[in-house]
């Protein structure tokens, strides 16, 4: 099963990012070395998203992601909710539709 884990950015993210970027990344790259994460990465212009492609059983892994997440913590999410995500096209679906 894949799961979303969205942000809402806050206004001044780009600003206030530097300061936990690597601690950010390291997360993120352990969550991608244990095979939890598959994606993940802001959206531009304007920069005020950002979307992270979990798989598992269920939506645990994100939410603990969340909650250990240095922007999280720090104040550079306003929001964030992690939604299942029916994938059933492409190579890597969980639920695969012919």
């Amino acid at each position: 099963m894949h799961y979303l884990l969205m942000y809402d950015l806050a206004d001044d993210y780009l600003e206030r990012r530097a300061e936990h970027r690597s601690a950010h990344l390291a997360l993120a790259w352990a969550a991608a070395q244990r095979g939890e994460l598959l994606l993940a990465g802001a959206i531009a212009e304007p920069l005020d998203h950002a979307l992270l492609l979990f798989q598992g059983d269920s939506p645990a892994a994100a939410e603990a992601f969340a909650h250990g997440d240095p922007y999280v913590q720090a104040g550079l999410v306003k929001a964030w909710r992690v939604r299942p995500w029916q994938t059933v096209v492409g190579e890597h679906a969980a639920n695969p539709v012919r």
